[in-house]
């Protein structure tokens, strides 16, 4: 996955992008999908490590 694959949707800050890539490759769609939900959520343009940690909370991991 490279970083143009997170400008279709949501900004991501770098240190969100490298988190989102420590996901094993076969949940990442479902994860990346619950993490932008949670951004859009709170009504950010931009996905941050919290947000990628909170998602990762709620997916027991």
């Amino acid at each position: 996955m490279d970083d143009s694959d997170f400008a279709e949707t949501l900004h991501w800050t770098a240190e969100a992008t490298a988190k989102f890539k420590n996901i094993p490759f076969f949940v990442r769609t479902q994860a990346r999908q619950r993490i932008e939900e949670l951004a859009r959520e709170v009504e950010s343009d931009t996905v941050t490590v919290e947000i990628v940690e909170q998602a990762r909370d709620e997916f027991g991991q």
